[in-house]
């Protein structure tokens, strides 16, 4: 292959993805190695995922959630719950190298696909299990959604107002950090099968990487025992790390050594400050918080929150002005970094991910329902008549509407 070729086709050319999963987790994974060149195939089951029906807001039917986590797949319609479902889900996998799903736990093996049959059958088959809580364990096999599990595994106590009642973080971290492990899971298995020859089983859970989250809360509480409790935006290792009102509207600093601290207060005019005993280093200041969030406001009810957080960093000292999405998706640094992708009438975010010779590419918008079944039977040589009846959406793929 002619490299330039390989650039325009991604880091995971070659690499087939049957992607049965749904919701969240699942298909940000497949979304991940799809903006990279993986040939992602996403299967939905005869009512479709769930996620078409999340919203408004709506784009020809179909709901911004679904489209926020699906680009750059193919997508067809399999009712895998019939055999001749089930034995048509065989012929994609002996094609594929990665199989991502998120069944409830003992779907696959009521149908008689058990890790086991999958190994046997498809010994280079990367098979990638999303699940809430694992499939073992006194919680194995349950479901979790992002909430509850930030609920059960400790981010929701963490997170909230100083004093205040535990709070759900305002987006699905659980469920999106889980997608991202199992990307990386993905890779590393690939990576291994090139000296082994051999696939492997990967399980993320949900609950694990929840707990994966909680730093430094944990590291905190292995040294003191000290059960952390919600502190608001201010950090409980870190000062000043926190919102601080200035004149116009709250700046947040994220001040981590002396010498930030010292640029700080010489460019809010108290340059005397870091000569304090009470704000000498970290640990002073950290202990004498409220004092200093005093002082620092006083200086700054004299500045503007952008002009001062412009000049602040420029200066070397990490900062943001507390801005609103649309404020994000107007910045001609968003902008310039490639995060906001455009296909005809879809708009989405692109990959954070920065390859320097093989970049991500944004070819395909989230497929429509059922959009690409005909064009996939024709690769593996299925006859559409022999599995009409668990084709859902073959005659006609369209999009899964919003329900009334």
């Amino acid at each position: 292959m002619e490299q330039n070729d390989m650039t325009m086709r991604g880091s995971l050319a070659d690499i087939r993805v049957i992607d049965a999963s749904r919701v969240l987790g699942g298909p940000y994974a497949g979304q991940v190695l799809a903006d990279h060149g993986a040939d992602v195939i996403k299967i939905e089951p005869p009512a479709g995922d769930e996620t078409r029906g999340w919203g408004p807001p709506f784009l020809d039917g179909t709901a911004s959630y679904f489209l926020g986590l699906n680009r750059n797949k193919r997508g067809m319609a399999l009712d895998m719950s019939q055999p001749a479902g089930q034995e048509l889900l065989l012929r994609l996998l002996a094609n594929a190298d990665v199989f991502i799903e998120n069944f409830k736990t003992g779907t696959l093996e009521r149908w008689g696909l058990t890790r086991e049959e999958l190994e046997r059958r498809f010994p280079r088959l990367i098979h990638c299990r999303i699940s809430g809580f694992g499939g073992d364990g006194p919680m194995g096999g349950l479901p979790g959604y992002d909430a509850a599990i930030q609920a059960s595994c400790g981010i929701m106590s963490v997170n909230g107002e100083l004093g205040g009642d535990p709070l759900r973080v305002g987006l699905p971290v659980v469920d999106m950090v889980t997608g991202l492990n199992a990307a990386i899971g993905v890779l590393m298995a690939l990576n291994e099968r090139v000296s082994s020859g051999k696939g492997q089983f990967i399980e993320t859970a949900l609950y694990d990487c929840g707990v994966s989250l909680l730093h430094p809360h944990l590291p905190n509480y292995y040294l003191s025992g000290k059960v952390a409790k919600p502190s608001g935006n201010a950090h409980p290792n870190i000062c000043p790390y926190d919102t601080f009102a200035t004149k116009t509207d709250p700046i947040f600093l994220a001040v981590g050594n002396n010498r930030q601290f010292e640029i700080l207060c010489r460019m809010v005019g108290r340059p005397e400050l870091p000569r304090n005993p009470l704000f000498a280093d970290n640990a002073e200041r950290s202990i004498n918080r409220d004092a200093l969030k005093v002082e620092l406001e006083q200086a700054l009810a004299n500045h503007e929150c952008e002009t001062l957080a412009d000049e602040l960093i420029k200066a070397g000292v990490p900062c943001g002005a507390v801005r609103t999405i649309d404020q994000v998706i107007a910045d001609e640094h968003t902008h310039h970094r490639e995060m906001i992708v455009e296909i005809d009438n879809y708009r989405g975010t692109g990959s954070p991910i920065k390859l320097s010779r093989t970049p991500a590419n944004y070819t395909r918008k989230p497929p429509q329902f059922a959009e690409h079944t005909r064009e996939i039977l024709e690769e593996i040589a299925a006859e559409p008549e022999a599995y009409g009846a668990v084709l859902p959406g073959l005659e006609e793929p369209a999009l899964k509407t919003r329900r009334a």
